[in-house]
């Protein structure tokens, strides 16, 4: 199982791919939806990483794919909203669905 990023900015998607965590930059709420449907045909990807950012800027479309999404959809700080900066992915998984992803 495969984690992918969806961010609203380069320097988070290149940060991540250091990490061995793929993703794309979205930049608006059609291009957000296209790439959650890609995600969610993918059968290797079972969680879907979504930046702070792009959970503020599209609260209620995030929230909907929440609802409706077949993989796991979790929120992360990233570049520009570090909310959190020092908690792990891994720990924002682990909370997320109960099991360590080391």
């Amino acid at each position: 199982m495969r984690m992918f990023l969806l961010s609203s900015d380069e320097d988070t998607v290149t940060g991540m791919r250091l990490a061995g965590i793929e993703g794309t930059v979205v930049k608006s709420e059609e291009e957000l939806l296209s790439e959650v449907e890609k995600a969610e045909s993918n059968p290797d990807i079972g969680i879907l990483l979504v930046t702070n950012t792009l959970g503020q800027l599209y609260a209620d479309c995030i929230v909907d794919i929440k609802k409706k999404s077949k993989i796991l959809v979790t929120q992360v700080p990233d570049m520009l909203n570090p909310s959190a900066a020092g908690d792990s992915i891994t720990r924002y998984v682990r909370n997320a669905i109960g099991v360590n992803v080391d």
